[in-house]
């Protein structure tokens, strides 16, 4: 057994009973973020989902804080651990309030009657990620960014040790993308949060990351720090990048070439 918050030993993941990626090997400290990266298709949700739960764990086993996740029970994981994915929550009708207060759900009991902590926890998360003066607002008459702002106060409301999140930035324009990765950064700085998370955005991911999982094909590519995974050739090969079809555009080749060394 290793002293890592989050580790997996020889994970397979897959649906259905039929394996997609084998042997994962990770390794987290508390407080550390992790991004998934490879072409679309290579598993990066598949990976999160059996993280979450969502999807049984093949083979192998996950670790968080020393428990077996496939054993934890669904609310003590939940207390752990909070899943970022805007398209699973039904928000019609609810305000930005509303909508950060589920995130209590774990605590509530059935009734989901707020007490008055959970109230103070609520304020708590929507003035740290800075949307508390939006809490009458419907929640469908605001920016993509605000919405994930939103959706990050929910998941701070779970008051969670793990997040996962799935392609948390993609549909963001590039102001949002950084606002929505600083907030995370602070969320690890002041609460120890560790993160995991996929992304398309390899220059953010370097920047972003302590570590990073590349995927593609029936095993992990890579898994190392953005210093060990950024070199040269390394993105080229998991993405099937030809260099010689590129040469007649010098300017993308070299912002290829650039993105292991932001």
């Amino acid at each position: 057994m290793t002293k890592e918050y989050f580790f997996t030993q020889k994970m397979c993941v897959g649906y259905e009973g039929k394996p997609i990626i084998k042997d994962i090997e990770i390794a987290l400290q508390a407080g550390e973020i992790l991004t998934l990266i490879g072409p679309n298709g290579a598993g990066k949700s598949t990976v999160l989902k059996s993280i979450a739960g969502q999807l049984r764990i093949l083979g192998g086993a996950a670790w968080l804080g020393g428990e077996i996740l496939s054993r934890m029970h669904r609310e003590e994981r939940a207390k752990k651990m909070s899943v970022l994915l805007t398209d699973r929550l039904q928000t019609e009708l609810m305000t930005c309030r509303d909508v950060v207060a589920s995130g209590r759900y774990p605590y509530t009991g059935r009734l989901g009657i707020l007490s008055k902590k959970d109230n103070q926890i609520i304020d708590e998360a929507m003035d740290l990620v800075h949307i508390a003066g939006m809490e009458g607002v419907d929640f469908h008459k605001i920016s993509d960014g605000q919405k994930q702002r939103v959706m990050l106060a929910r998941a701070i409301c779970q008051e969670p040790e793990i997040l996962i999140l799935d392609e948390p930035v993609s549909w963001l324009d590039i102001k949002y993308k950084l606002e929505f990765l600083a907030l995370l950064l602070e969320m690890r700085e002041k609460r120890g949060l560790t993160v995991v998370m996929s992304m398309h955005e390899l220059d953010l991911a370097k920047i972003a990351s302590d570590k990073i999982l590349c995927l593609k094909g029936e095993y992990v590519f890579r898994y190392g720090t953005p210093q060990q995974v950024f070199v040269p050739g390394v993105i080229e090969e998991l993405f099937d990048i030809d260099e010689a079809k590129l040469s007649s555009n010098e300017m993308f080749l070299s912002y290829v070439r650039q993105m292991g060394r932001l």
